[in-house]
């Protein structure tokens, strides 16, 4: 009975892996299970050879980090700052080609707009004001040759009529180069995005970082609009942000612009009459560009919290998707366990 007992021990400790028998040399070199269920000896951790971020396990740790983890060969800098020079080139270039797409097409379309379309509408209102001067200069002479009173109130009416049309196809025209000022800045700044993207997807397909960053470095460098986008290399927000910013300080500024030159019509107009419709229109048009002025300028403003929410957002989940916050490790016990962990 007690030989079978013995047999049946050795059997178990083989299957085990658990020697009943060992010399002091061979059991420096093996690990005691801990107390608790789950918890990681010191001895092990201290001689864990893994890199931070890393698991070991190739499925794992070549997973995509993100979308610009597409494969591709094409990682050159150089070639990516080249085909950059056309907006979308660089996101073509590095096989991005519903985003390049995108910025090609809007970019193009800003370009047809602030060119063809805008000179084309510039000539309409010049060919559509002719006319109006030409009736203005003909009434004109009415009134200087015209001896009789009643004719000359009507000849007054009509030639007053012809001056407020020709102004309002002038004021048209200064909102069309308004518009058009503002348009190309925001062609400008798209094509300023398109090359800060290009990088940033180069960057992060060839440079793979789930390192969790400093929340407060990133704080501070948010201090300037779109540093902290840039420490936490988040090239295409900061591209985006430039954009959105250059966009709508020149949309500022022409509107002030068009404020200023209403605000001259209407102490004008109202030397003759503050009750006329063209009074009422010009007070109109002061008041719809200082909406616009007042919206681009609340606009610019919270662009600049948002920057440093999201700098502050990105550092603080800079790690999340480290493989390491989730692992499935073996049991003594058998079967597997599930681990995560976040930092913070």
């Amino acid at each position: 009975m007690k030989f079978r007992s013995f047999v049946l021990g050795v059997i178990l400790s083989v299957l085990f892996a658990v020697p009943l028998f060992a010399d002091d040399s061979v059991a420096e070199n093996v690990v005691e299970q801990p107390a608790e269920v789950g918890a990681v000896p010191d001895s092990v951790v201290a001689a864990d050879p893994l890199q931070k971020g890393k698991t070991g396990i190739t499925a794992i740790d070549t997973l995509s980090v993100n979308e610009w983890d597409i494969p591709t060969k094409r990682n050159s800098l150089a070639m990516t700052m080249l085909f950059a020079i056309f907006p979308g080139g660089g996101q073509f270039y590095t096989e991005h080609y519903v985003r390049g797409g995108f910025i090609t097409g809007i970019e193009l379309l800003l370009l047809y707009e602030v060119t063809a379309n805008k000179s084309y509408q510039h000539r309409r209102v010049l060919e559509q004001a002719q006319p109006l001067r030409d009736s203005v200069a003909f009434y004109t002479n009415k009134v200087l040759r015209e001896k009789n009173r009643d004719s000359l109130a009507y000849y007054h009416e009509k030639r007053t009529e012809f001056i407020a049309r020709v102004h309002e196809k002038s004021d048209k025209k200064m909102e069309q180069e308004d518009l058009r000022k503002a348009e190309t800045a925001w062609m400008y700044g798209l094509y300023l995005y398109s090359f800060f993207d290009a990088f940033g997807i180069w960057y992060n397909n060839n440079y793979r970082s789930v390192e969790l960053k400093s929340m407060k470095t990133a704080l501070l460098w948010s201090i300037i609009p779109g540093f902290g986008q840039m420490y936490n290399r988040e090239f295409g927000k900061m591209g985006l942000l430039y954009m959105a910013f250059i966009g709508s300080a020149t949309s500022i500024w022409t509107s002030q612009n068009m404020v200023e030159y209403y605000l001259d019509r209407k102490h004008i107009v109202e030397q003759e009459s503050t009750t006329s419709e063209e009074y009422e229109r010009v007070a109109e048009r002061v008041t719809y560009y200082r909406k616009n002025r007042n919206q681009y300028i609340w606009a610019i403003a919270l662009l600049y919290l948002y920057s440093v929410g999201d700098a502050a957002v990105d550092a603080l989940l800079s790690d999340f998707d480290n493989p390491m916050h989730l692992a499935v490790l073996p049991r003594l016990e058998g079967g597997v366990q599930a681990l995560m962990t976040f930092d913070f």
